[in-house]
């Protein structure tokens, strides 16, 4: 049995993560929408983005979160809603969450901007701690207002944290080959993910019966590692012993403070998942979540192993 696929509303699709949702989308054959800023396409690069979205056959919209009426007429459109606006545009969701209400149109799933940590069971502090808080309040006004949901929970980005080992304080494109910093003692369990195999569950998952009103954790077993298995692994296949700097929590915890924006946010969430555990230590209960790899068996994920080893 197959049931028709939704048409999908990204907003935030040209951000980080939400140009892999839209391609995603639209590889998947889902009929497709983007709502765009104009300030957007007069960018070049995002520019460029639109350009290729529409090339996949993406339907452009021009609209705003503050401009009410521009999303109401976007959701129109569609079955589903996904967002994947930034740290700035977090609490302006809630206007995506009254614009659905007031469309009139029946739709189906609210995907709202998740895609990190689950911020219902985090252990965060600091800067880190203030962005859970506001992801935290659109879940309860989604909740309140009875719309339909799914929070994808995708833990680490790989292009962020597995390209660079987690080194937030130097900007790296590629692994480090002669020395590295380690947070805590390495030990705490992580979740990496490459960009594209996120779209890939978040995909399968807005229209599966057994993810509505639930959270989607994406913990595909090979990818959940410590800094210190990574860098082992790092070291491997490049045949080299990197230098150490152990970073204890006592000494992260001062210095997340006494750093600039945005590094003290980066700090804080590499305290967050490589020090405290924040992305492993509860356990997935049925009552509130499910397991994308055990759901998708056959969506072919990219183990930690194979992302690494491009850039050896």
């Amino acid at each position: 049995m197959t049931t028709e696929k939704s048409k999908i509303l990204v907003i935030g699709g040209t951000g980080y993560i939400g140009k892999f949702i839209v391609e995603g989308s639209a590889k998947s054959g889902h009929q497709t929408f983007a709502l765009v800023r104009e300030a957007s396409l007069s960018d070049p690069a995002k520019g460029k983005m639109v350009q290729n979205f529409k090339d996949l056959g993406v339907t452009i919209l021009n609209g705003d979160l503050s401009d009410k009426e521009s999303l109401v007429k976007a959701i129109q459109h569609v079955d589903v809603v996904i967002s994947t606006v930034g740290l700035s545009q977090l609490m302006n969701q809630l206007n995506i969450i009254s614009a659905i209400k007031e469309s009139g149109k029946h739709i189906k799933r609210f995907l709202p901007s998740e895609f990190g940590n689950d911020v219902d069971r985090t252990l965060a502090t600091g800067p880190a701690k203030s962005e859970f808080a506001m992801k935290a309040e659109v879940r309860r006004a989604v909740e309140a207002e009875g719309v339909p949901y799914t929070y994808v929970i995708n833990n680490c980005f790989d292009g962020y944290f597995l390209a660079t080992l987690a080194q937030c304080e130097t900007r790296l494109t590629s692994p480090p080959r002669d020395k590295v910093t380690i947070y805590g003692d390495g030990n705490a369990k992580a979740i990496l993910n490459k960009e594209e195999d996120i779209a890939a569950y978040t995909m399968r998952a807005v229209d599966d019966p057994r993810t509505l009103n639930k959270t989607v954790y994406i913990n595909p077993p090979k990818n959940i590692v410590s800094q210190n298995d990574v860098v082992a692994l790092w070291e491997s296949k490049i045949g080299k012993t990197l230098e150490k700097t152990y970073v204890s929590e006592e000494e992260l915890l001062k210095k997340i403070p006494q750093s600039p924006h945005p590094l003290d946010l980066l700090l804080a969430l590499n305290h967050a998942i490589f020090v405290k555990g924040d992305q492993t230590w509860f356990t997935i209960e049925p009552s509130f979540g499910v397991e994308a790899s055990q759901l998708y068996p056959d969506v072919k994920y990219t183990s930690v192993n194979e992302y690494l080893s491009q850039f050896v």
